[in-house]
């Protein structure tokens, strides 16, 4: 994941700060609790791809 990309890229949901993770190659939103994929490194921002999660 570009830094300069996760700079500007925000949660489709509550446009707060994504997180990147890299073991499982994920963005993360800790306000909404949800998880979005990467396939073949492009983020997939949609809320029905979104994976829920609890901290």
């Amino acid at each position: 994941m570009k830094y300069q990309l996760l700079k500007i890229i925000v949660c489709p949901i509550c446009y707060s700060k994504l997180f990147f993770d890299s073991k499982k190659k994920e963005l993360i939103c800790n306000v909404d609790n949800v998880a979005f994929p990467i396939k073949n490194g492009i983020p997939v921002l949609l809320k029905k791809d979104a994976r829920n999660f609890t901290l």
